[in-house]
């Protein structure tokens, strides 16, 4: 039996002699077995403080400030574009100032979006410096901690002598094994505090590569807005002498803004008009849209652009087939003037506010919006204000309309300034396409969701000016279109 003790003995002595050999061509610091799960749960503890550090609150990512900037310089591209094409006359000079004035207006919120970048740099790189700082006083920390460790084990002399001694000292087998295992774990500590110095290290090295790219990227964007900062200079000179310019032609801006609100309101009778006939016809119980004629007037669309709808000619439509057995009424209206809806005309109005937010823009190609909805007063022109019941949308030529959603059409007219108009109904909604050359649709015809309806028409004496006058109605209430696209 102590044959056998003694050969266990040695057995555990070789593997300590061999793990003491290991360690001596480590090189660092330390502390006693004692502390051994302290100084591994700090390392933890401060870890908490990093993640904490690492999660700086934005309120917008850099991200999404990136792609706004990204879409603000498109628009900026676009109508940059528009204004090359645009000639500086009479008749369109208010429309070149109000894209002027949606340049100067892009580039200003490229500027804000560039300092909003800059502050989010800001907070990125403080992050990365008390990171850095919380990772060195770690690192500080764990050398002094393996250094004292090393020192301590050479004042004991813990050599491979030394330990055998202490193991072969013991009293009984247990209190051997006891001894054996302390020191096994004293060297797998001091292993592991070696390997926790190199990873500090390195992800203080690495932390201090992305402060370094950080500040390049700041660097960066003071140059971008420097210089967005001096195009904005160079654009408001280029307005001030449209400003100067347009004010020597009051009286022939005056006239034309007249017309077209004539125009415009002649256009909000018709639709207003059409739209009551065909909610009469609702209240009677009749199929939801049944063509009407359209009206003999030809558009006022220029010979050299004007295009033949051979395919489905607009100003005849043809007899329309009856419509199957209508369904019944799913609500009564609830109040005089509303459509009387089916139940499947009902899920489709739920359906169109049910995407507000997310609906697309009424054009095929990129586009800008020129004019809003409502009443506005010009902000270089104090003698100039406009009423809008919709939005105008400018866009390139050759461009198509498009439905925003799926429904009915219900009427295809002419109006003067407008051309051809397209009114969609998506139950008790309402859709408005004006300014339209070509026309791929008829009254009776179920559209889908970007479905082309027709080429906007191009104006070629006013620089090829594309614009497309697009309305939003709730039975006979007029809406903003702005909030319910994207």
């Amino acid at each position: 039996m102590k044959r056998l003790y003694l050969l266990l003995i040695m057995i555990c002595c070789v593997s300590v002699i061999s793990d003491a050999q290991t360690k001596k061509k480590a090189a660092a610091k330390s502390k006693t077995p004692a502390k051994t799960t302290a100084a591994k749960a700090k390392p933890q503890d401060d870890g908490k403080k990093v993640a904490e550090i690492k999660a700086p609150v934005v309120i917008v990512p850099i991200e999404e400030l990136e792609r706004q900037r990204n879409d603000a310089l498109e628009d900026i591209k676009l109508t940059t574009q528009l204004l090359s094409e645009t000639k500086s006359s009479a008749a369109n000079s208010l429309n070149r100032l109000n894209l002027l004035a949606q340049q100067l207006l892009s580039r200003r919120r490229i500027v804000s979006l560039l300092e909003q970048e800059v502050v989010v740099i800001d907070l990125k790189i403080k992050s990365i410096n008390n990171e850095i700082e919380i990772l060195e006083k770690d690192l500080q920390k764990i050398k002094e901690n393996y250094a004292k460790s090393m020192q301590t084990q050479q004042q004991e002399h813990r050599t491979a002598q030394y330990k055998m001694l202490l193991i072969l000292s013991a009293e009984n087998l247990s209190q051997s094994y006891r001894r054996m295992r302390y020191l096994k774990e004293y060297s797998n500590w001091q292993k592991d505090e070696a390997n926790r110095i190199i990873l500090k290290q390195s992800e203080i090295n690495k932390r201090k590569t992305d402060l370094q790219k950080s500040r390049g990227e700041k660097m960066s964007l003071i140059a971008q807005r420097t210089e967005e900062g001096k195009k904005i200079e160079e654009e408001e000179v280029i307005q001030q002498k449209e400003v100067s310019e347009l004010s020597k032609k009051q009286k022939a801006l005056q006239s034309e803004l007249q017309q077209k609100q004539k125009n415009a309101k002649a256009l909000d009778n018709q639709i207003d008009k059409l739209i009551a006939e065909d909610i009469k016809k609702s209240e009677q119980n009749l199929p939801a849209t049944t063509p009407e004629p359209v009206q003999k007037q030809e558009p006022e669309v220029k010979k050299d652009v004007a295009e033949t709808n051979t395919e489905t000619p607009a100003a005849a439509p043809e007899k329309t087939e009856p419509a199957p057995k209508t369904e019944q009424p799913a609500k009564k209206p609830s109040s005089k003037g509303t459509y009387v809806l089916t139940e499947s005309e009902s899920g489709l109005s739920k359906d169109f506010a049910g995407n507000k937010g997310k609906l697309p823009y009424p054009v095929t190609g990129k586009h800008t919006i020129v004019l809003g909805f409502g009443e506005h007063q010009h902000r270089e022109l104090s003698h100039v204000r406009t009423n809008n019941s919709g939005i105008d949308i400018q866009t390139t030529a050759g461009t198509d309309a498009q439905a925003i959603f799926k429904g009915v059409v219900t009427m295809v007219f002419v109006m003067p300034g407008y051309n051809y108009n397209v009114i969609i109904r998506h139950g008790d909604y309402l859709t408005v396409y004006s300014n339209i050359s070509q026309v791929y649709v008829k009254a009776g015809d179920i559209v889908n969701t970007r479905q082309p309806i027709g080429k906007i028409y191009t104006d070629t004496e006013k620089g090829n000016e594309t614009i497309l006058h697009f309305q939003i109605w709730k039975d006979r209430t007029k809406l903003n279109p702005a909030p319910w696209i994207r």
